[in-house]
């Protein structure tokens, strides 16, 4: 039985740390052999929210200055997100377009939000009113060119709520349907909630499919799976599987010269792994007689 390691080093640039080779210093043929998977220590830092694979880091909202309303896209940076982490970016997003007041205490008051809802597993959206002038004790956020803050875009003339809109894939990060929206409730003067409608996935990519090239797993799809790694981690803890027995597959027949391994998710697309400090231990056997 034949070992093979690798690690940071085997990494595939322009990969996103998703894709290794391991190249053998001279080709090799394989007539009855099989490989398995002996560990696999690597860090659950592969993203939730991101432009390429997922295409779920952007949704929208409406706001209203006088009587002109207008909509901004946010965008949600690649990375590892919960659903606090995406509130607290709608609330800087609003910080930068100074669209927030200070009350009597000091706090900044935004007009909208997301919340977990443990009780019933989903995302709450709450949006509230913004009202048509400054409340009493108030203030609002004045244009500072050395600290880069921004004023206040101006009061509407009727109470609206901000318009959510939840395109898809972001969709399914929160648990809403493609293209479901708030409503602006103009003139109403009322705080609106909303529940997801569908169980939020926060992390689209549960586990991570790991892959070997010239191996032919027929009861697997696609035929090159191998090994599944289940993240029974916080994010960015190291991840330590290791199979509870060997799983030998079939090395397909022929002369090769490298092995790719291969991070891909549900949908077969390769991850976005933030973290490339990984080790991963295959073995490589005779195919036992009995098996062939």
């Amino acid at each position: 039985m034949n070992t093979i390691v690798l690690n940071q080093s085997n990494i595939l640039a322009g990969s996103n740390n998703s894709t290794l080779v391991y190249n053998f210093p001279t080709s090799v043929r394989f007539d009855n052999h099989q490989i398995a998977v002996q560990s696999v220590n690597m860090y659950y830092s592969w993203t939730n929210i991101n432009s390429t694979s997922l295409k779920n880091n952007t949704f929208s909202f409406t706001w209203v200055v006088g009587t002109t309303t207008t909509t901004y896209t946010v965008v949600i940076p690649n990375g590892l997100y919960e659903i606090a982490d995406i509130n607290n970016f709608l609330q800087f997003t609003f910080i930068q377009k100074g669209m927030y007041l200070i009350n009597t205490t000091g706090q900044y008051v935004y007009y909208a939000e997301f919340l977990v809802n443990p009780n019933t597993y989903a995302v709450n959206i709450i949006t509230y009113p913004v009202p048509t002038s400054l409340p009493t004790g108030w203030t609002s956020p004045v244009a500072n060119a050395q600290t880069g803050a921004v004023a206040f875009p101006g009061f509407p003339t009727q109470n609206f709520n901000p318009l959510i809109t939840i395109p898809a894939n972001f969709s399914l990060i929160v648990g809403y349907a493609t293209n479901f929206a708030t409503s602006q409730n103009t003139g109403v003067n009322t705080i609106l909630t909303y529940t997801s409608s569908i169980s939020p996935q926060i992390q689209p990519n549960p586990t991570a499919l790991m892959t070997i090239s010239n191996i032919s797993n027929e009861y697997s799809s696609p035929s090159s799976v191998i090994h599944s790694v289940v993240p029974d981690v916080g994010f960015g803890e190291l991840i330590k599987s290791v199979p509870n027995e060997y799983v030998f597959c079939r090395l397909l027949k022929g002369t090769i010269s490298s092995l790719f391994v291969r991070f891909v998710g549900q949908d077969a697309n390769n991850l976005n792994i933030l973290d490339p400090n990984m080790s991963i231990i295959l073995l490589i056997r005779e195919t036992p007689k009995s098996e062939r």
